[in-house]
């Protein structure tokens, strides 16, 4: 008789595993990280893994202290008898160095991708910050899957705002905002932005006074230092705009980006539950929860 497949949980992402062990039947298996005083790791498998599909649990903003501990864990359960080995990463990091900007520099997304790839056989993640590569099979040698939160956001825009007129960040952002706005039947318009560092960002909103009677809602994959939400919400406010509402998928909110965010004014901040925050209002479990018996199908 085939064993379903065992689920571990790192870094705090232990809502996902027992929600799949609710809904699919996946046992939980132990697992034990142990810090040395010079932060080396060692890893302890407590739970039977021979011929049986491992599947890891990790949330993984800030990244670089998680990447060893995932890769020790996943090469343990290897020696340990596992089937197969699979990652769910609802963030998954290091997708924004898509290419070469400047001669020396490193492209640390296709780095990353072979990393992950060699010590595991599938993987599962929600909105990667594709833009330069067109999927995650670009640069993933494994089957790499990649989900979609405009479902559920487009669910939580029709219940809780009338009359939105969706702003998407960049021209990146255009094919899924505009098929939110699809989905809400709303207008949608895309920021005009130039990036002048990290954290200083100037925009406009062309044609934005055509809609003076909605509710902007901005929306974006990642929040990290908030940079554009927050210039964006200044340029609303000195049209006399109402005040907008803020959405994003993964809520990284770097240094105080939250802080400064809610100090700019907006109605209201809400993310999705890839990364665990106050802000999380958009439950993505069930849309991980549908996909995970595919993870290791090419």
């Amino acid at each position: 008789m085939k064993q379903s497949p065992i689920v571990f949980a790192l870094f705090g992402s232990d809502h996902l595993a027992h929600a799949i062990h609710q809904e699919l039947g996946y046992d939980i298996g132990k697992i034990t990280l142990h810090q040395f005083p010079d932060e080396e790791v060692a890893i302890n498998i407590e739970s039977l893994v021979e011929d049986r599909d491992a599947i890891l649990i990790a949330n993984l903003e800030y990244p670089n202290s998680k990447l060893l501990p995932i890769l020790f864990a996943a090469e343990t359960v290897r020696e340990l008898g596992a089937k197969k080995i699979g990652l769910i990463a609802p963030y998954l990091p290091y997708m924004r160095q898509d290419k070469q900007f400047q001669l020396g520099e490193s492209i640390t997304s296709k780095y990353f991708a072979k990393l992950i790839s060699t010590y595991f056989e599938g993987l599962l993640t929600i909105d990667p910050h594709l833009h330069r590569w067109h999927s995650l099979n670009d640069i993933y040698s494994i089957p790499a899957k990649a989900l979609h939160a405009i479902e559920p956001i487009s669910s939580w825009i029709k219940i809780n705002v009338p009359n939105a007129i969706l702003i998407g960040p960049d021209i990146e952002s255009t094919q899924w905002v505009s098929e939110i706005a699809k989905k809400t039947d709303s207008p949608f318009l895309i920021l005009e932005k130039i990036r002048k560092g990290d954290r200083l960002v100037e925009v406009s909103i062309p044609t934005i006074g055509l809609y003076q009677n909605h509710t902007p809602v901005l929306v974006d994959d990642i929040i990290s230092t908030a940079a554009t939400m927050i210039e964006t919400i200044n340029h609303l406010k000195s049209l006399k705009m109402k005040a907008p509402i803020c959405i994003g998928v993964h809520a990284l909110f770097s240094g105080n980006a939250y802080d400064d965010l809610l100090k700019a004014g907006p109605d209201k901040i809400v993310t999705c539950n890839t990364i665990v925050h106050a802000s999380n209002e958009i439950d993505l479990k069930d849309l991980m929860i549908q996909s995970i018996d595919t993870m290791f199908n090419a």
